[in-house]
């Protein structure tokens, strides 16, 4: 039989609970198959410490041990979890992941303590019901995307975003790097792009109509040791970190470290500084030679870091307005044989789509990508609605669907006047719930473009962890959701029974420690009264 639990994201299926089972002590054991060392590295790490046991080496047949295998029988990133009374605890995974995320769903059977980093009980024995769980995940892109550009997040506070994804069977991180405020990655053949460009003279507190700044420089940077750090810590738990540097808008803060990659002969470039309020920024990359040579040579970096079949780009909100007073911009569009500047944009991204493809990687980008033709090979990252996604699947290219109108964590959670610096369109946490991320317009083939779909977190208004906690939780969990399990049509989603599972996980979180919204609304302290936002009302526009 089928029982429901209050396991988030929801697994495919449930025999059981029974009320006979297995208890977790000193005395349990953990043996591993080859290939799942990964897991058994983490279990006695994160799960055994948090409940102290320490998960001792034991022989496959012994009666509570916890089993690790590998079992081609199954999708590599599915897995079968067995609870069986007298026979222990055994997780079989298609692959290493799907051994991964069985370990995840067995915490998440230990109760909340086993999210804590220290036991809270010594000393006793966690019981779980007998039951055998089969789970697979709907998704091969389940990606939170984190903006460090305009606020920095440091390293400490990325490798804990990565444990929060990883308790939700999130696997890709889209570390958004560099922006018109700030330049977050050591390149060391050009190392003005931090020197200069990480760090801002004071920033924007609120929306950018807000009278309010902050008085005081902000930045920060990762080093190239700290980003291989980073992407070690993820490859542990099963997470694809896929870079994005930004060109040839959203560009400011590279611009201001090395004025050559403007437009000179349209405006100072030497008198630019990293940008220190929010919005889109004028100053963008020239489509010059010497532009192309220089994000060569950043890319090039970027390669040896980061082992991802994607690189983001970009390649969003470029303005065209010094392209169109350039005169050096409008020699390239008539040498180019282009039609206009949106032309222009296009050869800038197909540039880089051809180069990453001769190095074995593949470009992806923010929709805009589209206007003006779209390289082969190249994939979208859908964000101004479905629109974008549905001709891009049209076209033959992969997808991953983020639309702004479901899945942007910084638009507000409430209609409420505390709400801390309202932005955009209220998005409430069942919003997120009934998302879909594949279009109803596309057929059965068009729709296999779709790799899967990404929560965005941009920080603008979010200057500490605590704030991106409140934005991103509860939603984040409701996206898992959506993500990983195989939900009915969005109508008909049990929105009832994923709050009643909500209640047990919200004890995960605050173990966890996350800062998230409650359900009655901000606590006192999350609150940012006198701090501007731009609220929208009513249904956000479907494009």
């Amino acid at each position: 039989m089928t029982s429901e639990t209050d396991l988030i994201p929801a697994p495919r299926s449930v025999e059981g609970p029974m009320r006979c089972g297995v208890l977790i002590g000193q005395g349990t054991t953990l043996w591993a198959a080859p290939g799942t060392e990964t897991t058994e590295r983490w279990l006695r790490s994160t799960v055994g410490a948090a409940v102290g046991v320490p998960l001792r080496p034991g022989p496959e047949d012994a009666r509570d041990a916890v089993r690790l295998h590998l079992d081609d029988s199954l999708e590599p990133e599915a897995y079968r979890l067995s609870v069986i009374a007298d026979g222990g605890v055994e997780i079989r995974g298609g692959g290493p992941a799907g051994v991964f995320w069985g370990a995840q769903t067995l915490r998440q059977l230990l109760g909340p303590e086993a999210f804590r980093r220290a036991p809270v009980r010594p000393g006793i024995r966690y019981g779980i019901p007998h039951q055998v769980i089969e789970d697979s995940p709907r998704f091969r892109w389940r990606g939170l995307m984190l903006d460090v550009a305009r606020h920095f997040t440091p390293k400490e506070g990325v490798l804990r975003y990565l444990d929060l994804m990883a308790a939700h069977k999130l696997n890709v991180f889209h570390f958004h790097l560099t922006d018109d405020q700030g330049w977050r990655l050591r390149i060391e053949r050009y190392p003005r792009l931090t020197e200069v460009g990480s760090w801002r003279t004071r920033t924007k507190f609120g929306h950018r109509a807000s009278p309010l700044w902050e008085e005081k420089p902000h930045g920060g940077h990762y080093t190239q040791d700290d980003i291989r750090e980073i992407v070690a810590y993820a490859a542990e738990r099963h997470i694809t970190v896929v870079p994005e540097i930004d060109v040839p808008g959203h560009s400011q803060a590279a611009v201001a470290a090395y004025p050559e990659l403007g437009n000179t002969d349209v405006i100072d470039t030497t008198a630019l500084s990293v940008w220190d309020s929010w919005g889109i920024s004028p100053n963008v990359l020239a489509p010059t030679d010497n532009t192309l040579r220089f994000y060569e040579g950043v890319f090039e970096e970027v390669l040896e870091l980061f082992p991802s079949e994607f690189i983001h780009v970009g390649g969003d909100e470029c303005p065209k307005d010094q392209w169109r007073a350039s005169p050096a911009a409008q020699a390239r569009i008539k040498e180019l044989g282009l039609a206009d500047e949106d032309g222009l944009q296009s050869w800038f991204i197909g540039h880089f789509a051809k180069w990453l493809s001769a190095r074995g990687r593949r470009l992806i980008g923010w929709d805009e990508i589209l206007e003006g033709g779209i390289a082969e090979g190249a994939a979208v990252s859908s964000w101004r609605g479905y629109g974008g996604g549905i001709a891009a699947a049209r076209a033959g290219h992969d997808v991953v669907m983020c639309p702004e109108q479901y899945v942007y964590l910084d638009h507000r959670q409430a209609g409420g006047a505390d709400e801390p610096v309202p932005i955009g369109y209220v998005r409430t946490l069942e919003d997120v719930y009934r998302f879909d991320p594949v279009p109803a317009a596309l057929d059965e083939s068009q729709a296999r473009r779709i790799l899967g779909t990404q929560a965005n977190v941009w920080t603008e208004v979010m200057e500490d962890h605590a704030r991106v906690d409140y934005q991103a939780f509860p939603r984040l969990a409701a996206f898992a959701e959506v993500a990983w399990s195989a939900l009915p049509a969005s109508g008909e989603r049990d929105f009832a029974g994923f709050e009643r599972r909500m209640a047990a996980h919200y004890r995960r979180l605050d173990a966890l420690g996350v800062a998230y919204r409650p359900p009655a609304g901000p606590l006192p302290w999350q609150q940012r009264p006198g701090v501007p936002g731009r609220p929208l009302d009513g249904l956000p526009p479907a494009r």
